[in-house]
């Protein structure tokens, strides 16, 4: 199990009324206890956007049984030295016996 920072940050008003994440002071939440890897196939490898080559590396986060993480797919994640973005919607998957979450999965980008 890995340790990984949650990086939550306020939505904000510009001084042109549009609203955007204000990462400079995001709130950040340490959570031990979950398994973060490499996925498995990648759902976007590389990318050559206006001679700029990018690469897209995609990693899974869950949490074991019958932790609930609060995560929000507009959060971030610190891990071994790397910012990573939430992919998507975040999955809560159902525990048929309790009825509530059993774990929680989600999917994460690193972008060079």
């Amino acid at each position: 199990m890995q340790a990984i920072v949650r990086v939550r940050a306020p939505l904000v008003e510009d001084r042109y009324k549009n609203k955007k994440r204000d990462w400079d002071n995001a709130e950040r939440t340490a959570v031990d206890g979950v398994n973060v890897q490499p996925a498995a196939v990648p759902v976007r490898s590389q990318e050559d956007t206006q001679d700029r080559q990018i690469t897209v590396t995609a990693w899974n986060l869950q949490t074991p049984e019958g932790v609930v993480l609060d995560l929000l797919e507009t959060d971030r994640i610190e891990f071994d030295g790397m910012t990573l973005e939430v992919d998507g919607k975040v999955g809560r998957w159902p525990d048929p016996f309790t009825g509530g979450v059993h774990h929680i999965e989600a999917r994460l980008k690193e972008v060079d």
